[in-house]
This record gives C-alpha cells, structure tokens and sequence, in this order.
C-alpha cells in the first residue's frame, strides 16, 4: 500500500493533549510517525496538504441506533456509515434496540455480517436481558465471545433488582461492560420535558432531574455490592455529579457519558413544541447544561455521543408528547461539539479525549489515537468553516435534527479509514 503524509496539520492529540503543527505519516493503514515539522516525505508517499487545517482522529460515536433489522427504512447500516463517514465517525458503536433487538448469538452474527456495507468500523452492544423486557438474562457468555462490546437495555430500565445484581455478578466474571440508563422508572414515565415553569407554561408532561438521581443511586449501590464494570450512557443534571465523585473515589470501575444535544442545548429550544427537541431524558436547564460541560472538562463525564435515534416524519409530526425521541446526530456529532470549542469552554484536546479517546479505551478498541501503531482512523476538518446545516442534504434515510437551520462552525474536509479515504475529494 502506498504511504500517505499529512503535511502542514493542526495535530488534535487527545492522548497527549497537544495541539500543534506537524505531519503524520501512515503506511498499511496504520501510523507510522508524526513530526513537529514537515518531514521528507518517502519517494512512494501520496501528499496530502492539510493547509493548516485539523486533523485528528476519527470520532468514536457510542450509542448509535441502526434501523437493522426491522426499521430499515429509517436507517441502514449503508446510510448510517455513510452519514458517519460524511460527519468524521470512523467507529460506530451501534445499540441493540433494533426490532428485534440483539440478544441472541444469532442476531449479533447476522447484524455483524450486515455491517460490512458500512465505509467505518461498527461494533456492536447485545441486550442485558432477552427482548429488552428485564425478565430474563440473555447468555452474556456466548455474545461476549462473538464480539459484543457491552451489554445494555438502552432506555428501557430493568426494573427487577435482582435480575439486574444477576447481570452484573455474571459480567463481572467476564469482565463485560454494563451500559446502564439512570433514570427511575416510575416517575419518569410519559415525561417529554424536564419539570420547571418552562413546562408547566407549555403543559407538557414533565419529570425531575431527581428521577436521573434516583435511578444513579440505585445502580451504583448495586455495582457496589457486585463489582462489576458499568458505564452511565447518560448523565445530565449536576445533581449526580456528586453520586458519580463518590462511587469512583471508592474505587468502583465506573464511566459517565452524555449526548451532545444536552451539552448543546436546553429546555427553552424546545420553543413552540418543536417535536425535534423531543429527547430522552428530557434537555435540561441551561445551569445544567452548563455543569455538564464544565464536568467533561474536568473528566467527571469521560464520553460524548450523539445518540443518533433516526425517526421517519410520522413519528415526529406528532403533539410533542406524543412524538417519538431522538435526533439524527453522526454527521452533526463534530460541528455541534465545536460549538463547545468557540464558545471557550472546552479545548479542542478536551473534546476529543471525550469523542474519541475514551469511548474507545472503555470499550478496548484500538482508536482515538495519533500514536506510532495506532490505526490510520482519521478526520480532517476546519473548526472555524461556516455554514448553515440543511437537514435534506444529511445522508441519513431520517432527517430529524434539531439543529436544522443552525448556523454552525466545523466543516469535515476528510474522512480516513484505516488509510483508506471514506470521505473527501478522492472518496
């Protein structure tokens, strides 16, 4: 294979932390140096001039829903790799709650073999328990030998305590990740906005953030007793920060994320009922979105994501209770965290420790890196490019953005899979 030299690159070190000028050399798909200066570039190396541009490694996207099997008309492994491809998402790390979901052996082959029409990497997590109905434990053994990178039920919180202790002893065994939805069940049913004045004005059923505090409450204890590995897929009201400080300070193997809408907006832009802020849980108030950035600059929250939830126009032109959650988000994952980068409150070092170098320490993949050996998963992109984001030209099958009409700042210029060029002038 020939060798590639990214030349004249604003070099996004999330390992190192650095932010600098230098080159990058990668051959056979992989890393094999980088340089402060422009270094000679070998006699059989394609040139690529970043012209001072970005360049970094690919995003590592966890907790994406592809819609195979059972709703493929809303997003395909195709569509979503492509839109992945397109947003600088080299490594999808898709959800379980397809229809129906992964919790079989045989499920995860079949999704496995389909992902091969993706342009990026995609791992798979298989449900925690037999049709996300948290009855019965699925046979963790068999779908972690077959590749499965976390077990979760996604939004639907097992209400049995002691299935779930179960689960965890059982994991904990293996050493597979628990991917845990805090939230208290009871409570948080048929909320569609975060409890306030803002939705007693609009009438819009509503939750407390004390449901997210709750159900955090609960599941640590239990990972406190069980010892497992467990990750919070989110996290998003200062009120448990301090439950999180705690269980790591007793030294529990435990991780945070949050989706990027909550770092990027608040309950206010649901506006007039806009059924594209329909999210769960519920955008929160502008002091929590607040907190929750400060806390990812602080490394309380270690993961970022979009949580990409594509949704077909009927099921979003719906009264906005009534319409489903989510947003498309792989490709508007890197222009909207850039939002945190222009506004001051985190560096672009800080954004991808959180976008690419953590998720995929935590699940044991080898990315996030600009390191010697690591592989040639790559974006290059221009934070400052203007533009404004028009939802009919995403590549997804679903087009259901809130940050339709935005305008934002962040262009993805190129896109590199293990060397190979999945996105650009030459894909």
């Amino acid at each position: 294979m020939t060798a590639t030299l990214f030349t004249n690159a604003r070099l996004i070190d999330p390992e190192t932390q650095d932010d600098a000028v230098g080159s990058l050399l990668i051959r056979d798909g992989v890393i094999v140096s980088r340089a402060t200066v422009d270094e000679a570039a070998p006699e059989d190396a394609r040139i690529v001039d970043c012209g001072g541009r970005a360049l970094a490694p690919g995003l590592v996207d966890w907790g994406v829903k592809i819609g195979e099997p059972g709703e493929r008309h809303k997003e395909s492994f195709r569509s979503a790799g492509l839109a992945a491809a397109a947003g600088g998402v080299t490594t999808i790390v898709a959800r379980p709650d397809t229809m129906p979901p992964i919790d079989t052996p045989e499920a995860l082959e079949f999704v496995t073999r389909r992902a091969a029409d993706a342009p990026v990497n995609i791992r798979h997590m298989a449900a925690l328990t037999k049709s996300r109905e948290g009855r019965e434990m699925v046979e963790i053994g068999f779908l972690n030998d077959l590749g499965a990178v976390a077990f979760t039920d996604g939004v639907r919180v097992t209400g049995d305590t002691k299935l779930l202790a179960r689960c965890m002893t059982y994991a904990r065994g293996l050493d597979a990740l628990i991917v845990g939805h805090p939230q208290e069940p009871g409570l948080s049913r048929g909320a569609a906005a975060t409890s306030g004045k803002f939705a007693s004005l609009y009438g819009i059923p509503a939750v407390s953030p004390m449901a997210e505090v709750m159900g955090l409450d609960r599941d640590l204890s239990l990972v406190a007793m069980t010892r497992c590995r467990w990750h919070a897929d989110q996290i998003t009201t200062a009120g448990a920060l301090p439950a999180l400080a705690r269980a790591r300070d007793a030294g529990l193997d435990v991780t945070a994320g949050i989706s990027i809408h909550h770092l990027t907006l608040n309950e206010f832009d649901v506006g007039d009922y806009r059924t594209f802020f329909r999210f769960t849980p519920p955008l929160r108030s502008e002091e929590d979105r607040v907190a929750m950035v400060q806390a990812v600059a602080e490394g309380q929250i270690d993961v970022i994501a979009s949580f990409h939830t594509p949704q077909d126009e009927e099921s979003k032109r719906l009264p906005f209770e009534a319409a489903a959650p989510g947003a498309v988000g792989l490709q508007t994952l890197l222009p909207a965290a850039l939002r945190l980068y222009h506004q001051g409150g985190l560096s672009l070092p800080q954004l991808w420790r959180a976008l690419s170098l953590n998720p995929a320490r935590r699940l044991g993949l080898n990315a996030g890196r600009l390191s010697r050996g690591a592989p040639a998963d790559l974006v290059l992109f221009d934070p400052d490019a203007p533009f404004v984001m028009d939802r009919f030209k995403l590549a997804s099958k679903s087009k259901n953005t809130p940050f339709d009409g935005a305008r934002m700042q962040g262009r993805v210029l190129g896109s590199w899979v293990a060397g190979t060029r999945v996105f650009g002038e030459t894909a």
